[in-house]
């Protein structure tokens, strides 16, 4: 399966890597720094690389590259969404996935990364289950590791281990019992200059944070379950309840897991949440133009031949830098009844011809208490257990890759 694995930060230092086989050379990274090199940005480096003898599967989280190492025909995306659980699993062990961390709790990394796999191939992904056999790094354990020279590595095999529910460890107890989901989704669309939609997307996520005492069983329905499409669930899942009845039924891991990853498509977007009205605008005989926006942008890149540009936001903060011609504008909150604009001139160079291409606005918004796509969660039941656990569920809306173009 997986013979080595290498991260490699942004400057195409390899700062860590791990081998459960033969030992790979250093080397076949060099494949992976061509392509890298060949990428105008680090998100388009191709996730699989062939070599000679190998391939290299990527993913590029937290300004770092996971490259996974493998010798025979396996499954792409299944070594993909490992490297995922690998990343998901250092966030929640440390709080953080960046290089100075790793760098900082390299024994925990390679002892967790040793229980993840074995010889190469998946054997304990689930965090709670990973918790047990690894202890997180706390400060007090770490003095007294350094002072008895004792590592993380727990005394007993996880219970869950040894049942037919591997996610969830058995006697879990909580004073109060509490279930939380909540429902992200992410946009992705491009707007043309008229206000029309060219492409839109939603990409939804159901995060959930479960803490519950005992062994609870769990029914999570929709108002709307039709409006998912492209469905991704956590292994708790009963698939071939929701096929037949549309709804969720599964034994929750204990804590904070994704139950679900969604796509919904186009066809059923419900509506685009911002409002843009833009004027942007170049003077064929002058070095100077015009530049006005209303609602919502907080960045947008101007052409080569813009010196500087004199502006004024009626709310908010906006910085333009010469160098990179990447104008930043922080709106804040926005109220309806009071619609933000920037406005202002745009000097170009002297002597240079009219820009052919005006700039495209790229916006970041979130809008809490919304799913965009109208998914609603009906009601969520238990069983298995007595006592009844306080719930809630939450929305929010974002922009995933929002273009507006001038």
């Amino acid at each position: 399966m997986i013979h080595s694995l290498f991260l490699i930060n942004a400057s195409g230092d390899i700062f860590l890597e791990k081998h459960w086989k033969s030992v790979v050379s250093r080397s076949v990274c060099d494949y992976f720094f061509e392509a890298q090199e060949r990428a105008s940005e680090a998100e388009n480096v191709p996730p699989v690389i062939p070599t000679p003898h190998h391939y290299l599967l990527s993913v590029y989280r937290h300004k770092i590259f996971f490259v996974a190492v493998i010798q025979s025909e396996v499954p792409p995306l299944f070594v993909i969404e490992f490297l995922h659980r690998v990343v998901d699993t250092f966030q929640d062990y440390f709080g953080v996935c960046s290089e100075v961390i790793i760098k900082d709790n390299v024994v925990v990394v390679y002892e967790v990364l040793e229980e993840m796999l074995d010889n190469g191939f998946p054997l304990a992904t689930e965090s709670n289950i990973l918790k047990e056999l690894i202890k997180p790094p706390t400060i007090l354990r770490t003095v007294v590791n350094t002072i008895t020279g004792s590592t993380n590595v727990g005394d007993q095999l996880p219970t869950g281990q040894l049942s037919v529910v591997p996610w969830r460890r058995t006697g879990v107890k909580y004073t109060n019992n509490e279930a939380y989901f909540d429902v992200i989704e992410e946009i992705d669309a491009i707007i043309d200059k008229s206000g029309s939609t060219i492409t839109a997307e939603i990409q939804g996520v159901i995060d959930a944070c479960v803490k519950l005492t005992g062994m609870p069983d769990l029914t999570l329905s929709f108002m709307n379950p039709r409006l998912l499409d492209d469905v991704s669930f956590h292994p708790c899942v009963r698939f071939k309840r929701w096929e037949s009845e549309r709804i969720l039924s599964f034994i929750p891991p204990d804590g904070n897991f994704r139950l679900l990853s969604y796509h919904v498509s186009a066809q059923n977007l419900v509506a685009i949440p911002v409002y843009v009205k833009h004027n942007i605008s170049f003077r064929d005989s002058s070095s100077l133009g015009r530049f006005e926006i209303t609602v919502g942008p907080k960045q947008t890149m101007m052409p080569k031949s813009v010196l500087n540009m004199t502006l004024t936001p009626s709310q908010g903060t906006h910085v333009f830098d010469p160098v990179t011609k990447l104008l930043s504008w922080d709106v804040g909150k926005i109220n309806p009844q009071k619609l933000p604009s920037l406005k202002g001139s745009v000097s170009l160079q002297a002597g240079t011809s009219k820009p052919d291409e005006n700039p495209t606005i790229n916006l970041q918004f979130k809008i809490q208490q919304l799913a965009i796509s109208g998914l609603k969660v009906n009601r969520l039941d238990m069983y298995g257990e007595k006592y009844k656990p306080f719930k809630g569920i939450k929305y929010m809306t974002k922009a995933g890759k929002f273009q507006v173009r001038t």
